[in-house]
Parts: C-alpha cells; structure tokens; sequence
C-alpha cells in the first residue's frame, strides 16, 4: 500500500539523517572518522531492519483490486478487424 511505503521511506530517511548526524558529531569530537562511519553503518542496518520485513503497520492500507472478469476465448476472424490505416506524410 502506498501509505505503508511512505511510512517506511520517511523512517528510513529519518533514520539515515538522525545517525549521520550523530556519527559526524562523535566522530569530530574525537576526532576518528571510522565512529562516523560505523555510527552511519549501524543507521543504515537499523533502518533495514525497521522498513524491508513486512511490518503489519505498512499493510494498514491494502490496495482493493478488480475482481477478475470472465474473457471470451473466441479470438476475432481476420474479417473482422478493422484495417490498419498509415498516416500520410
């Protein structure tokens, strides 16, 4: 449903942005940018983890499909198809 994959694209991003932040912060004042890179690392697995599995609260809106219609099988004699007509240039 698309309420559900725009819950999950703004936890997503959220969570990127939120850890990236944090992971620059940590990381300048210690002065190691392997922390910002393993902060930013860890965000990015806990946002996997909280948006790709089919969570219920992303199926709360189902997409109502058409129910199936019954197609003639008959398929349509040469004769009675309309010519094709070519545009004139």
């Amino acid at each position: 449903d698309y309420k559900g994959q725009k819950l999950a694209e703004q936890i997503f991003q959220g969570i990127i942005l939120v850890s990236a932040i944090i992971g620059f912060i940590y990381g300048y004042i210690t002065e190691q940018f392997g922390w910002t890179v393993y902060i930013v690392m860890a965000g990015i697995a806990l946002s996997c983890l909280l948006t790709l599995p089919p969570w219920p609260m992303y199926r709360r809106n189902p997409l109502r499909w058409l129910p199936v219609q019954e197609s003639g099988t008959e398929e349509k004699k040469p004769a009675d198809r309309k010519p094709k007509r070519h545009a004139k240039s």
